[in-house]
């Protein structure tokens, strides 16, 4: 840069500064890059993409970015295949795209609308024929308004049955939606609970009410009106596109390995498209001029304006859900992104829209990893080119009074709580704690109250919002941009730390049982009958203990990814030891009041260990129960 364009560009952010009342915003928007600029972008692009996919070993990957209907880029990156070393052509290669397939379904319902087939406000079982959605709150019914909000009140599983990786387990949409109907967790329109069933579910209706099947219905009205021709549903991919797919690999010992093609037909219309990325610009062009594009029309304006205006939020401070569009953080004000993120085992992409800029940003990157590699680029992208000023906030001078309100630990809304899998809850879960500063340490953020309630990242622009029951304490929170959880309050026993310190203490437990009955076992051998059956309990419980933990853990030792497939044997049989520990650790219940009552061995010492052993047992019987471990309580 010359000097004399080093103080032009100084005046014009001098300029803006005042007019701002606000140089550091002056200086931000001055130094925007132009969007417009396809040079200008490609090298951003490159610059974030490619050293972060050599860094995470994601093998390809795609970036489509659209500004006032043109595309500035279009560029694909390393290989669809890569031992035959096939480069990704951004116009033709396939990815997966995982829930931003639910936008297809959100479409598909709204033109059923349209033509009146559909009404968002009926209970969903006047359209089901062959099962009905169980009346869980009586005068409470769902509607497909509470779908698209995704404020049915279902619970959220995936474990052994969501994605599949086997052809042969493939049912119809009917079959699969009553298998796998998830239990009514709360009533409905009360709490956002992100839901894959219910999304199917939608999928189905919209299948029942036009007379062709979901995958059919989406390639005839929303992918052949749109010319998207490397764009399907189908499961298995048909032949005829197979060569454009871009193939699924782990990455183990230094080289790619190959795995097979996901398959989410079960819950097809959730997240089992394949798409192109210049196909998910036609999609854009559409969605972004009143529902058609180049006379190509797949919703009336007045039904696309429905979707963003209507939705839900628990408060109006931060973005909620539309009708089926989330309504994203990215951007400055009156940006306005909305649009839908997805994931796969293997694939992670971002559709981000914003109708005041006619602006649309698709990306896709597969790999292990690749969810890293998208999570750098998107924020990256719109941190470069549409930035957020994020003005310096100063706690409020009361808010030491009510920090210590917010303290506690806040699970995800989205989760399972009748199944097995709620075990996982947990560990989705964000540690609130007040810090001396006058800020709320949020996970691994600190957060400064902006408004009542309402509070954003001391050095960032995110937002979260508490809400606060009828009685003033703080019951939950949500997070600008992420609509579709609330994190809800917990007591302490459903946190992860006091998880995991109960399981940790049955085993340390259960091994100290069997080390000293072994290092013992000539006392116990010559100890009277009595003493030895307590004895005996206690190596019981340890036993049983150590059998169902060890099973899990070999269960689990390929990864929590692998569960998404197939629920393991092991982790089945492993079942079948909490239940045998029922009456065990109810005699030891027995035994221990013995020990006690009968003045069973010798000094108080062995009697209080004994002690400890029953409560350890005892609570880790609850732990099976409150976690449903108590049976074979899974989906398959």
């Amino acid at each position: 840069m010359t000097e004399a364009g080093f103080w032009c560009r100084s005046v014009r952010r001098v300029a803006a500064a005042a007019v701002l009342c606000a140089s550091a915003v002056g200086q931000v928007f001055a130094s925007v890059p132009d969007v417009t600029d396809p040079a200008v972008v490609e090298a951003f692009v490159d610059g974030a993409v490619i050293p972060t996919m050599e860094k995470h070993h994601s093998p390809s990957g795609v970036v489509a970015v659209m500004k006032d209907g043109k595309v500035i880029l279009e560029k694909g990156y390393g290989y669809i295949d890569v031992e035959k070393r096939i480069p990704v052509d951004a116009s033709e290669s396939m990815f997966r795209p995982g829930s931003i397939s639910k936008l297809f379904t959100w479409i598909a319902v709204m033109q059923q609308v349209e033509q009146g087939k559909l009404d968002l406000d009926v209970d969903v079982n006047t359209y089901l024929e062959t099962f009905q959605v169980e009346d869980t709150y009586p005068g409470q019914p769902v509607t497909l308004r509470h779908v698209l909000t995704h404020t049915a009140g279902f619970e959220d599983g995936a474990v052994g049955y969501l994605i599949i990786d086997d052809p042969e387990r493939i049912m119809p949409l009917a079959e699969a939606l009553a298998h796998y109907q998830p239990a009514r967790v709360t009533a409905p329109g009360e709490r956002v609970a992100y839901s894959n069933w219910a999304t199917t579910l939608a999928g189905h209706i919209v299948a029942n009410v036009s007379g062709l099947s979901f995958n059919d219905y989406v390639q005839t009205h929303i992918f052949d009106v749109l010319g998207m021709t490397h764009s399907t549903f189908v499961e298995p991919l048909p032949a005829s596109l197979e060569p454009f797919m871009a193939k699924a690999y782990l990455f183990e010992a230094g080289e790619y390995v190959e795995t097979p093609y996901e398959i989410v037909a079960n819950f097809g219309p959730a997240g089992a498209a394949a798409v192109s990325a210049r196909d998910m610009t036609f999609f854009a062009r559409a969605l972004l001029h009143d529902g058609a594009w180049e006379g190509r029309r797949i919703l009336k304006p007045q039904t696309l304006q429905q979707m963003l205006d209507e939705g839900f939020v628990h408060d109006d401070r931060v973005r909620g859900v539309g009708l089926g569009f989330l309504k994203r953080e990215y951007g400055p004000e009156g940006f306005d992104n909305y649009g839908h993120d997805g994931s796969t085992t293997r694939f992670n992409s971002h559709f981000g829209l914003s109708k005041s800029e006619d602006f649309m940003l698709f990306s896709s990157f597969s790999g292990p990893n690749g969810g890293a590699v998208h999570q750098h680029f998107v924020k990256a992208f719109y941190d470069e080119f549409f930035p957020r000023p994020a003005p310096k906030l100063e706690p409020p001078a009361d808010f030491a009074e009510r920090a210590a309100g917010f303290a506690g630990i806040y699970n995800s809304s989205r989760g399972s709580f009748t199944k097995i899998e709620a075990i996982m809850r947990p560990l989705g879960g964000m540690k609130v704690v007040p810090m001396p500063d006058n800020t709320l340490l949020v996970g691994d953020t600190r957060y400064v109250e902006e408004e009542r309630n309402l509070f954003r990242a001391q050095y960032g622009t995110e937002r979260i919002a508490f809400q606060q029951a009828e009685d003033g304490t703080i019951e939950g929170f949500v997070m600008d941009g992420l609509g579709v959880f609330q994190f809800y309050r917990v007591p302490f026993y459903e946190s992860a730390d006091f998880t995991l310190l109960l399981i940790g203490l049955s085993l340390l437990v259960s091994v100290l049982v069997v080390l000293r009955l072994a290092y013992q076992r000539r006392e116990v051998r010559v100890a009277g009958s009595a003493e030895q059956r307590a004895e005996y309990t206690s190596l019981a419980f340890a036993l049983l203990t150590l059998g169902f933990y060890g099973l899990v853990g070999v269960a689990v030792s390929g990864g929590l990814e692998g569960l998404f497939y197939a629920l393991p044997a092991s982790l089945k049989f492993s079942l079948v030891f909490p239940l045998l520990l029922v009456p065990v650790v109810l005699y030891h219940f027995y035994q221990c009041v013995q020990v006690w009552r009968e003045g069973l061995f010798q000094g108080l010492w062995p009697r209080i260990r004994y002690s400890i052993v029953t409560l350890v047992a005892l609570l880790g019987l609850w732990f099976y129960y409150f976690w449903n471990l108590l049976g074979f309580n899974y989906l398959v």
